[in-house]
């Protein structure tokens, strides 16, 4: 979805306007659709389709967490908090749905551009970084299975270097990575209560 300089390509992307007044929320429906947007508008209920939005604008003073077909903060796409009340229980609510944009109302004729691409690119980052913490978390879980693993193969008197090419060799004969083989060790010794020999 993104053009050049990383600007996304707005052309027929689709935006879900979830705001309890449509009148009020027609200032900005307009700036959407000349920017080039398909608008919907929805409230309460969100049509089944809502996950496959572009963008949602959602009224932060009416909103509530059931009204979207996922957890807050999980959102699959860019969220704008229409925001009308300061009070800091509604500003909360909007920051824990995770609004990756803000957008105060009344709506006047501008605004609308500048939140679509500040929410598009917290979004993006948001998600490079949720991608970075995973690989992250995954990277950590195969090392301490690996110690684990060779731990276990050294229980039987060899020393950790013997146990750690020992498992390198199996990773070799079964084909597959030294993670994973530790991996299969490590549930193996589980499942048996104790180290079979895995060849």
């Amino acid at each position: 979805m993104a053009g050049l300089l990383g600007i996304p390509n707005l052309d027929q992307a689709c935006a879900l306007v979830v705001h309890p007044v449509p009148d009020h929320a027609a200032a900005l429906m307009r700036q959407l659709k000349a920017i080039g947007l398909r608008v919907i508008h929805a409230w309460p209920d969100l049509p089944a389709w809502a996950i496959t939005a572009d963008f949602v604008f959602y009224d932060t003073d009416m909103g509530y967490d059931a009204q979207f077909p996922w957890e807050p903060g999980q959102a699959p796409m860019p969220m704008i908090a229409l925001v009308g009340s300061e009070a800091p229980g509604r500003i909360e609510w909007a920051a824990r749905m995770g609004a990756d944009a803000l957008l105060l109302k009344p709506v006047g004729s501008s605004g609308a551009f500048s939140a679509l691409l500040m929410a598009h690119h917290s979004f993006e980052l948001r998600q490079s970084l949720n991608a970075e913490i995973k690989q992250l978390r995954h990277r950590v879980s195969a090392r301490q299975t690996v110690v684990q693993a060779v731990a276990l193969l050294s229980a039987h008197g060899k020393s950790q270097d013997a146990a750690y090419d020992q498992l390198r060799q199996m990773a070799m004969a079964w084909r597959i990575n030294v993670e994973d083989a530790a991996l299969r060790i490590v549930e193996n010794a589980k499942d048996e209560g104790n180290l079979r020999d895995c060849n």
